[in-house]
């Protein structure tokens, strides 16, 4: 039994609580090393000619950040799609905190039910799939590989 059967109603925050900690240092270290990477004399230019720190911010940092705020969505929504390992240690995929990958560990490999085990790790596939294919394609059009 996981350690957060007395704590039922709780076991989905805890568990967002620990996906936003994993990966809010993976996306602070992109976004800090973005907008490091912004040339001061656009800010600079921006500022002498009037614009408001908030035009500045919507206007130059934004749109020039833009290939890291979508690479790391991209990233996060591909980890969050595939998250297994922190719900099935946390709750054994019990307690309401059931995924998409728990349910098809249980269906292929405790069941032994080969058929609708695959049948869902082919729905997993088709959700990431689309979302991986997006990300190429803006690394694709950068040329950032």
């Amino acid at each position: 039994q996981a350690w957060t059967s007395l704590l039922q109603p709780w076991n989905n925050f805890f568990l967002i609580v620990i996906v936003i900690w994993l990966q809010t240092g993976f996306a602070m270290v992109l976004f800090s090393a973005a907008i490091k990477g912004i040339p001061g004399e656009i800010l600079e230019a921006a500022r002498v000619d009037g614009a408001t720190e908030l035009q500045v911010f919507f206007g130059i940092m934004i749109p020039y950040i833009m290939p890291t705020i979508i690479t790391v969505s991209t990233t996060v929504v591909i980890f969050t799609l595939k998250i297994f390992d922190i719900v099935w240690v946390m709750t054994g995929g019990q307690f309401g905190t059931q995924v998409i990958a728990t349910q098809f560990y249980r269906e292929y490999f405790t069941n032994r039910n080969f058929g609708y085990g695959s049948a869902i790790a082919i729905v997993l596939l088709l959700a990431v799939v689309p979302v991986m294919i997006y990300n190429l394609k803006q690394f694709g059009e950068r040329e950032a590989f």
